[in-house]
């Protein structure tokens, strides 16, 4: 069984992204790692490179005229998965701001091998846990995507879909899926505020255009934590590849929980998925 790892990234330096920590915990499982490595204004081809002597870069420009839908970072993925070497069983993909815990390496694996006969299954889902704000606490509302799939069979035309969060199929086809007991930690809204500050006013662009930016993103030095719906407190513990990262955190944030809102069809939605084990809501997935 031979697995590939694939990610993308690009200005990950100056935008704080822990692709260090993202490709560390992807190594241990795949046979190779390929990452497309967008055109940088700082060393981030330099930084992937020396990781790993498994990790192969594909140097990619970006189209920064693609401005709606972050339809850029699907091109992009797509971009890592046409370098896959075709004697390929499985790809995982991770994105630059997502990190795998060690405890849940035997239950991927084990994943992999038990539906790599099966002809049924296009990919593999897993769980999300989404920090924001700090390392402390978890996103709490509906407006976080619990699964999603991270690992696709190769060689049967499966594309990036959207912004990149999933994929598709041939002509716009859900991809068939096994959910196994494994989690993606994404750390995309925990950074340094400033560095978080320079993302919302990059990467909101390959949704928005000027008008949209100008009435909803501040000019300000350093991006507000504070203006959020509803968090948790995470009482597990961190993938160990992050625990440098974490030892470097130079900023306080604090929640009160007794401050979240929760809309009321939300409040509903959730009791029936604890209650009857539901999943409600939009999924770009098919669960056979």
């Amino acid at each position: 069984m031979k697995v590939t790892g694939v990610s993308f990234i690009r200005n990950a330096i100056r935008y704080d992204y822990p692709i260090v920590e993202a490709l560390r915990s992807l190594l241990p499982l795949c046979d190779e790692v390929v990452v497309a490595v967008g055109n940088s204004d700082d060393d981030t081809l330099a930084l992937v490179r020396s990781l790993d002597p498994k990790i192969r870069v594909v140097e990619t420009v970006w189209d920064d005229s693609l401005r709606e839908g972050g339809v850029v970072l699907a091109k992009e993925t797509d971009k890592a998965l046409a370098a896959v070497a075709p004697d390929t069983d499985w790809i995982f993909y991770l994105q630059g701001d997502e990190v795998l815990h060690e405890q849940d390496y035997p239950a991927i694996r084990e994943g992999m091998r038990k539906y790599l006969t099966d002809g049924r299954v296009d990919g593999l889902l897993f769980k999300y846990r989404h920090f924001y704000g700090s390392y402390d606490y978890l996103g709490a509302s509906r407006r976080w995507y619990s699964r999603e799939i991270r690992i696709i069979r190769a060689n049967r035309g499966i594309y990036s879909y959207r912004d990149a969060q999933g994929f598709r199929k041939g002509d716009n086809e859900k991809l068939n899926v096994k959910a196994i007991d494994a989690w993606v930690h994404h750390y995309g809204w925990v950074k340094e505020p400033a560095a978080m500050q320079r993302k919302q006013e990059s990467f909101n662009r390959y949704w928005h255009d000027d008008a949209w930016m100008k009435a909803n993103v501040a000019p300000v030095a350093e991006f507000d934590y504070s203006e959020i719906d509803a968090l948790t407190r995470f009482t597990g513990t961190h993938p160990a590849v992050m625990k440098e990262r974490i030892a470097r955190l130079n900023w306080q944030f604090d929640h009160d929980p007794s401050r979240n809102r929760f809309r009321l069809k939300d409040r509903v939605k959730q009791v029936l998925e604890r209650w009857f084990g539901l999943e409600l809501g939009y999924k770009n997935y098919r669960v056979v």
